[in-house]
């Protein structure tokens, strides 16, 4: 009970600024609700509703709600147009998750950032923003400050990119589905800014650019993985000979952390809901009605995502984080440009 009352009160506004996000996109159908959500959440959270009273029902509603949206969503997404992908597609998510990990490592290094706090940067930016820093914090052995700070900063870089890009995505490609489906859902941050930004385009760059970014989720083991392997072996460098038992422990430790790294639960749902959508087992009426559901929830998330913005964080991290992020998301850019224009 008390941890429903923590979410109602900011859950009810984001209620309200959906209905009236939807409301005002009706209207000027050229802006979008979305747009309007994410915009007014921004405002409101700044101003009226920025006490912390209001944050879980912000952190539901960007999470819980926008999971579900997604799962959704897989009712009115055919198998055939993720296999469509095909290999340049898969090699595009790589090649980019890849490059973005190496500039980002030596930003962070030419900027004299400490390593650990550039590989949570690194995870952060190629993999799937917070969740990724939250995954590899542990495994590198990182000082909570850093968690804190690269959150904060992916999640900033990744709210200007998610209005930038849809402008750059026009002026490239005029809006074609499989080009900005693959600039947003390469380079994004989170699931959330993914949504948000494809849904200044349309319901096609959504659904598609979430599968680009569904493929960079999948690889979060392996960029762990690599990540502690490339933390050990700096560390060796400038500490004496370790026992073997304590290497043997460490090994333990960190089979142990990656048994905790698990592929998000939507994640399964949504390829579940896919395949049965493909065979034909969801009738058309309930694929709408789901639609329709997983629509909604969007907006609302966004609204969500839109609160959660705090101008205060901008000011925090001050410009040299800052101006971290935003190389790093000028080099994303280039990056996808490129491989886009090779692979796709």
């Amino acid at each position: 009970m008390k941890e429903l009352k923590s979410i109602c009160k900011g859950l009810f506004v984001c209620l309200i600024i959906g209905i009236i996000s939807k409301y005002l996109g009706g209207i000027f159908e050229k802006v979008g609700a979305a747009t309007f959500a994410i915009f007014i959440g921004i405002i409101l959270g700044n101003t009226v509703f920025k006490d912390k009273s209001y944050d879980g029902g912000t952190k539901f509603a960007e999470k819980d709600l926008l999971n579900y949206s997604i799962v959704l969503m897989g009712a009115n997404l055919n198998i055939g147009q993720i296999l469509g992908l095909g290999v340049n597609g898969l090699l595009f998510i790589i090649l980019q998750m890849t490059l973005t990990i190496i500039a980002t490592f030596y930003i962070g290094k030419t900027l004299k950032f400490n390593r650990k706090f550039s590989l949570l940067m690194a995870a952060g930016n190629s993999v799937c923003g917070s969740s990724a820093v939250g995954a590899t914090s542990p495994v590198i052995k990182a000082e909570d400050d850093d968690k804190v700070m690269s959150i904060t900063i992916v999640n900033v870089t990744g709210t200007i990119l998610m209005i930038l890009l849809p402008f750059i995505t026009m002026a490239l490609y005029n809006n074609d589905v499989l080009h900005s489906s693959a600039m947003i859902g390469g380079i994004l941050q989170s699931v959330g800014q993914v949504i948000g930004s494809a849904k200044f385009i349309s319901e096609d760059v959504v659904n598609l650019a979430t599968v680009f970014k569904i493929l960079r989720i999948i690889m979060i083991v392996v960029v762990v993985i690599v990540f502690e392997k490339i933390n050990n072996s700096e560390e060796s460098k400038t500490e004496s000979k370790v026992e073997e038992n304590v290497k043997n422990k460490e090994k333990g430790r960190l089979a142990s952390k990656l048994k905790k790294i698990n592929i998000p639960w939507f994640i399964y749902g949504f390829f579940v809901v896919c395949i049965f959508y493909t065979l034909g087992l969801i009738p058309d009426v309930v694929s709408k009605i789901f639609k329709w559901i997983s629509g909604n929830f969007e907006i609302i998330a966004l609204a969500g995502i839109g609160m959660r913005v705090k101008f205060k964080d901008l000011v925090k991290e001050g410009p040299k984080g800052m101006l971290y992020g935003g190389l790093v998301g000028i080099c994303q850019i280039i990056f996808a440009i490129i491989l886009i224009s090779i692979l796709l």
